[in-house]
């Protein structure tokens, strides 16, 4: 008997969730290529000068998305009262910099720069030079044996060594946090040593770029964080014939082993010779901004549904505008084309039980800011929120992907985490509707990409919300380069990705309970 009533509760469940996909499918054809081409030769167009965070077209980019949600008739959250919820955001300007090395006044832009990002208001000088190798001390390998930087300026290189072709320091072919975090960290181990400044020396850049020159004075949009005020002392980055003047017929070789990655401790150097430099800046305040519009529910409308997506991009870099189709216009319009289809199920009498939160979010090429600020900062209780849905990048083919199956997936991530529920709910609506292959690489807690923290919805995963992740899988071509553009997008995909999204945010829109959160969190 138990086994009959067990399978009957069953089938009436799946008979439910089949009868929703069945209505669910009217609206979910006002998510198709036409529509998704409309929004993305806008929001992927020149016009809106790649849309970086605290830029002009990262703005525009907001009017635009915030006009689609007034058309649409979306409400706007009414402790905001309107559709922007707004984050405070920096940006620094150097006003003066000088540096003196011995007799010489050296040119700035082409002797040395000093990026904004890495100095604060201060000068420094000494009067001896000491060349620390790579700037690295580290139990595995240092540079600082035998070496007395107190109160003296040193000198260094970019990157760390390796032997047998693997790194000194992680043991692996993956480099360690002393490149990761480059000259932030070894800055700051100068401090801890007692320099009083540094000279910088990339391998790579002999001679200084415009376009160098230009970022060295002016930072691109920052969150100010309390963590950001760590000790570090300040630097000037000089070029190779200014380090040869100093290092004198012994840089050449130095050169050769830091480009080849070899050990540069069992060199040591020390020069009596005066330093000064000094820098200026002034910081400027300015904000950025999340976009939501909302679908109020039914009889659970004080539960939530989030679709979420990313508008920003990586903006105007010499000249050259990086549009961002995939990244993440795909998942933008994705979001805007869905708050057109539930609003007009709503209309025609078909609306959702939950309330249904549309968020398009700035400064995740920054670091998930957007997002970061508002599961901080929640208009919405998080423990009320059922879900959140994130498309990020589900317009391209993964250029990796070496199977047959490439014109009928989607890399979906998150689903064993938080909620037994949610392979469950995808799995069933992908069965009764597209049939994409979802696939799971990018959950593989082994991934060296860790996708899983990448994007924002593990923002809400840390507070605990159950969260699954679209994307398409692109790391390579495109990726984060000015050809990630409109004309590259594989259409029909793309719809059934989009749609398949739609379904799921359906169901999960209009379940008898909110998904549970039976799993752990694990945020590490």
């Amino acid at each position: 008997m138990k086994k009959s009533l067990l399978l009957l509760t069953t089938l009436l469940c799946k008979g439910v969730l089949f009868a929703q996909i069945e209505t669910a499918e009217k609206y979910a054809s006002i998510i198709n290529v036409s529509a998704l081409k409309k929004h993305l030769n806008i929001i992927a167009s020149d016009d809106m000068e790649g849309r970086e965070t605290g830029t002009a077209g990262q703005r525009k980019a907001a009017n635009y998305i915030q006009s689609q949600f007034q058309k649409i008739g979306l409400i706007y959250p009414e402790s905001l009262n309107g559709y922007q919820q707004f984050f405070p955001i920096e940006q620094d300007s150097v006003t003066e910099t000088n540096l003196t090395i011995g007799e010489a006044k050296l040119i700035f832009g082409s002797d040395f720069i000093a990026p904004v990002t890495m100095n604060e208001n201060s000068s420094f000088m000494g009067t001896q030079v000491v060349f620390v190798g790579y700037g690295i001390d580290d139990e595995k390998y240092s540079d600082y044996i035998n070496a007395d930087v107190k109160g003296k300026v040193v000198i260094f290189l970019n990157g760390e060594p390796k032997e047998n072709n693997l790194y000194v320091i992680s043991g692996k072919e993956k480099a360690s946090n002393w490149s990761r975090y480059g000259l932030t960290k070894k800055l700051e181990t100068a401090y801890m040593k007692g320099a009083a400044g540094a000279l910088y020396i990339n391998t790579s850049q002999g001679i200084f770029t415009p376009q160098m020159i230009v970022n060295s004075q002016k930072s691109s949009a920052f969150k100010r964080n309390s963590t950001d005020a760590k000790k570090k002392i300040n630097v000037a980055t000089i070029n190779h014939s200014v380090a040869k003047k100093i290092i004198g017929a012994d840089f050449d070789s130095i050169l050769v082993k830091a480009k080849s990655e070899l050990r540069l401790n069992n060199y040591q150097f020390e020069k009596s010779i005066d330093v000064n430099f000094n820098l200026k800046k002034i910081s400027t305040s300015n904000n950025s901004s999340n976009v939501i519009g909302v679908i109020e529910g039914s009889d659970k409308k004080d539960e939530f549904v989030f679709l979420t997506a990313h508008y920003d991009h990586l903006g105007n870099q010499a000249g050259i505008i990086y549009n961002g189709a995939d990244d993440d216009g795909s998942g933008t319009v994705t979001v805007l084309q869905m708050a057109e289809a539930f609003a007009k199920a709503k209309k025609e009498g078909h609306g959702p039980r939950r309330t249904i939160v549309f968020m398009t979010v700035s400064g995740e090429e920054k670091g998930l800011w957007g997002s970061e600020y508002y599961t901080d900062n929640p208009i919405y209780p998080l423990e009320k929120t059922s879900v959140d849905l994130n498309t990020d990048m589900i317009g391209r083919i993964d250029t990796e992907r070496k199977k047959s199956d490439t014109s009928n997936y989607i890399y979906v991530v998150g689903r064993n985490k938080i909620s037994s529920d949610l392979p469950v709910i995808l799995e069933d609506v992908n069965k009764k509707s597209l049939q994409l292959v979802l696939d799971k690489k990018f959950d593989n807690p082994d991934d060296p990409n860790r996708i899983y923290y990448r994007s924002d919805h593990y923002n809400f995963a840390r507070k605990g919300v159950p969260i699954l992740f679209f994307y398409d899988g692109m790391l390579k071509a495109d990726y984060h380069k000015p050809t990630d553009d409109f004309d590259k997008i594989e259409w029909p995909l793309f719809e059934k990705r989009a749609q398949l999204i739609f379904y799921t945010a359906w169901e999960m829109a209009n379940k008898d309970e909110m998904l549970k959160r039976d799993i752990p969190l694990d945020n590490n």
